[in-house]
């Protein structure tokens, strides 16, 4: 096998067309299918010295030889690409992670033909509908047409030689009204046939030229005098038109369309797919492609355009995306729309794409734990720019009344998980009056002191609930312990949900529906909770301190009990004196009756 060097200088003699190419390391297996509008370019970036992905790096140290095959257009060869992919799964490549085996409508080739569901197409003269999204999808679509033009599902060979000896005689199935007999001449072919015809757009989606097709026979049936005929097709149409109702019907405007949607996650992007007919969603599905190189979206989307068109046989002349995906498809014109009914369109695409991801992720998260906490962790690294994976993650909240009793509370995620036992709360002791900021200084201090004084572990990210102020006093102690560089540090502004770093001016909006926020939010409400918590523990000892605690003889926990019972020091002067005495005896009842009578201004506080 050629080494190295002779691979670079094969690249050279590339020529400036599109085409794909293939690298195989040293024992002759493929490590990676690509394409390329022009292949000297494309494959010559593989080997500039500074490689963004780690990945790619690695790949490009084992590739030992490259082949080329040149296509006419990009488009071929993303097509060639695509059927290489699947021939040989490359190690490197993006790869469709789906096993399943979607169900089709079969319409056989013989006389008066069968229809009927089946699993693995054949090449067989038949003519084959679908792949439908689920079996569930199958088997009503099929029902429906059976319902409606009651067709055979007897395996006779009904040749016009054997209906017209008279081989086959009517079975169960026409005593039941569910065949109109076409196996003793009841029912000619051509009727038959045409039944087929109307089933097979009915299959396909096209349900509303169906339906007007009815209607006008129910009229014609009905000036001929013919009513039985007109009432059957009054009730197929209505039949048709609830089955459409079924559907979510976008506009009768948008025609025939192929919806794509992505929603990503580290190492997969989800993507959606919708066909839309007469301006229904007649099929839905979501797919998970692998990316192994960080591959952009762009690339995911070209990818799955090309694969699910062609599993679902679409020759829809229009395909809706969320981005342009920089190739150009015959026959196919792309929107990428920016409001009106093909943007919802997209916008229920992308929720569906991102609910099956997130069930995804529920599954991981039973069957495989670990694995599910480093696919969090590693989006959080990537989203946030950090070093390394966040494994220990500490937020900070402060809480107060208009200055008085302020606590600050620290809350800390381990792998992406509350660690309780690990909380920790802080009565602020040098602030006086609300200064968020100093309050905020003086908790990140004292914890962070404390843990460099004893050499313990640090947390890799520490999240300030607060805008730049909150921050920057934070970052001020970090300077001070010389954690600067060491620990990251960023800052959650509540109103936008935009994240502050230090020194940088502009903040970063993540994706409100990504991982990352979800936890940083899940961190900071939880800090809330906590700091609320002891702060309202704190203003209640206060409360009870100056007011019934002050009474001699009433001690901490008789005034606990008696605002837990009566609500405020008002309660208990208005309540019947046979309650009090119930509640804390005869001679502290007595004791504390007396008092808040003699001294009005007790306070009356509600017991929080």
């Amino acid at each position: 096998m050629p080494d190295t060097l002779d691979v670079r200088e094969k690249v050279k003699l590339l020529p400036h067309k599109p085409g794909v190419y293939q690298f195989f390391d040293r024992d002759g297996k493929i490590l990676y299918v690509g394409k390329a509008t022009s292949l000297r370019s494309r494959v010559g970036s593989y080997f500039a010295k500074d490689l963004p992905n780690g990945k790619t790096r690695l790949m490009v140290a084992k590739i030992a030889d490259l082949r080329t095959i040149i296509t006419e257009t990009p488009y071929d060869a993303l097509l060639l690409e695509n059927s290489l992919i699947k021939e040989y799964q490359p190690r490197y490549n993006i790869l469709l992670r789906d096993d399943k085996s979607y169900p089709w409508i079969r319409i056989r080739n013989e006389h008066y033909p069968r229809i009927e569901g089946m699993r693995n197409p054949v090449d067989d003269g038949s003519e084959y509908i679908g792949p439908f999204a689920s079996v569930g999808a199958m088997r009503t679509a099929l029902k429906l047409v059976h319902q409606l033009y009651k067709l055979r599902t007897c395996n006779y060979d009904l040749s016009p030689e054997n209906v017209a000896k008279g081989k086959y005689k009517r079975c169960l199935e026409w005593h039941m009204g569910n065949c109109r007999g076409p196996c003793e001449g009841l029912q000619n072919e051509e009727d038959y046939d045409a039944n087929v015809a109307q089933a097979r757009q009915v299959l396909r989606g096209r349900i509303g030229g169906v339906v007007r097709l009815l209607k006008q026979q129910m009229h014609e049936h009905a000036e001929k005098l013919e009513f039985e005929q007109a009432e059957e097709a009054r009730q197929q149409a209505e039949k048709l038109e609830s089955y459409q109702a079924r559907s979510t019907v976008v506009s009768p405007t948008v025609g025939d369309v192929d919806v794509f949607s992505l929603a990503r996650n580290t190492g997969s992007t989800f993507v959606n797919y919708m066909r839309v007919i007469d301006g229904a969603v007649v099929h839905g599905i979501t797919v998970e492609f692998k990316r192994s190189l960080e591959e952009p979206d762009e690339e995911v989307l070209q990818y799955a355009m090309a694969e699910l068109r062609q599993r679902f046989r679409s020759n829809a002349p229009e395909a809706v995306v969320p981005m342009d995906p920089g190739i150009e498809m015959p026959g196919l014109s792309i929107t990428v729309p920016q409001r009106g009914d093909k943007k919802h369109l997209l916008e229920m695409g992308e929720r569906n794409a991102q609910y099956f991801m997130l069930e995804k992720q529920k599954q991981e998260a039973l069957v495989d734990p670990e694995a599910h906490a480093d696919r969090i962790l590693e989006q959080m690294k990537q989203d946030l720019r950090l070093s390394e994976l966040p494994r220990h993650i500490e937020c900070f909240d402060n809480s107060n009344t208009q200055g008085t009793d302020p606590v600050s509370a620290c809350v800390v995620f381990k792998n992406a998980k509350s660690s309780k036992k690990d909380y920790r709360h802080f009565n602020i002791r040098t602030v006086e009056g609300p200064d968020d900021f100093a309050s905020m200084e003086e908790a990140v201090e004292r914890r962070y002191a404390r843990l460099v004084t004893e050499g313990e572990p640090l947390p890799q990210l520490v999240v300030i609930d607060g805008g730049k102020g909150q921050l920057h006093a934070a970052m001020n102690v970090f300077d001070r312990l010389g954690l600067r560089g060491k620990v990251a540090l960023i800052g959650i502004a509540k109103r936008l949900e935009e994240l502050y770093f230090p020194d940088d001016s502009a903040p970063l909006y993540i994706d409100k529906r990504s991982t990352t926020l979800r936890v940083i939010q899940q961190m900071r409400d939880e800090a809330h909770r906590f700091g609320i918590t002891h702060h309202r523990g704190k203003r209640s000892k206060r409360i009870v301190k100056t007011g019934l605690e002050e009474i001699p003889g009433i001690g901490p926990a008789t005034a606990q009990k008696l605002l837990t019972r009566f609500g405020s020091v008002k309660g208990i002067r208005e309540a019947v004196r046979e309650e009090v005495v119930a509640e804390v005896g005869v001679k502290k009842a007595e004791v504390v009756l007396k008092a808040i009578e003699v001294n009005p201004t007790t306070p009356t506080v509600d017991h929080p």
